[in-house]
């Protein structure tokens, strides 16, 4: 049994993959249990199982979610991605240390929720039961008003705290690689996705965040797990999809 099992959608990123590259950037032993086969105890029912109750009391609302398998505390249910995310950044060295920066952390994770939930709803701003095609006139008008207005604003807030940082500027907190940077590099790289000509209008505007984005990337437990099929590329059935007529300049 590996120490952690992630539950999520095998197919897709998604919110799941912020959990997956605090996994991988920490060395953690885990598995990917939905991506499994189901001789092996995975696959969706899996997962779905215990969203249905089954297997576990402590029942998760939906995916992503984990199980951590504690030597000490036993099995411990842990859900909500930026939860994930601090959870296992906390234990596996991607972390601040001081208490202060512990919890902006967590705020700056709980900040890039908000980004890709609103990067979401551009494409499914009425219901997420209803299809894109149900919902094109509404998309149209949110996506303009993200990329025009909200957009910018996220990403000058992560300039100006790395502007303000007193360590020097090259993390979110605490002046170290944690999950909160991992949980930007993956939106940036997922806006980059969904909107390349807005986001290469400007990005130039956004000079720090950019060089952190670049400095995750390099980070060599992660470069290795980027170039690995175990990277799921992003796709029309994830938070960012790419629908050029959401996107410009």
């Amino acid at each position: 049994m590996a120490e952690y099992d992630l539950y999520y959608w095998p197919t897709i990123p998604g919110r799941g993959e912020f959990a997956r590259l605090v996994l991988e950037a920490g060395g953690a032993d885990y598995r990917d249990v939905a991506r499994l086969p189901e001789s092996e105890g995975g696959g969706v029912q899996s997962m779905l199982g215990i969203v249905e109750g089954r297997g576990t009391h402590r029942i998760p609302f939906a995916p992503p979610f984990l199980i951590h398998h504690d030597p000490i505390h036993g099995e411990i249910v842990v859900a909500q991605a930026a939860a994930i995310a601090a959870y296992c950044g906390e234990r596996l060295g991607l972390a601040p240390q001081a208490e202060a920066d512990r919890q902006f952390a967590r705020s700056a994770a709980l900040t890039t929720a908000d980004l890709v939930a609103e990067a979401h709803d551009t494409h499914h701003p009425v219901a997420t039961s209803l299809y894109y095609e149900d919902q094109k006139p509404e998309a149209l008008r949110r996506a303009a008003e993200f990329r025009s207005e909200r957009l910018p604003k996220f990403l000058g807030w992560y300039e100006a705290v790395l502007a303000n940082d007193p360590s020097g500027g090259d993390f979110l907190a605490g002046g170290a690689l944690s999950y909160a940077d991992l949980g930007l590099f993956q939106a940036i790289e997922g806006l980059r996705y969904a909107f390349p000509r807005r986001m290469a209008a400007i990005e130039a505007g956004f000079p720090l965040t950019l060089a952190l984005h670049r400095r995750v990337h390099a980070a060599p437990r992660l470069a290795a797990y980027l170039a690995s099929p175990r990277r799921i590329p992003f796709n029309e059935d994830g938070i960012f999809r790419r629908y050029p007529e959401l996107d410009g300049d």
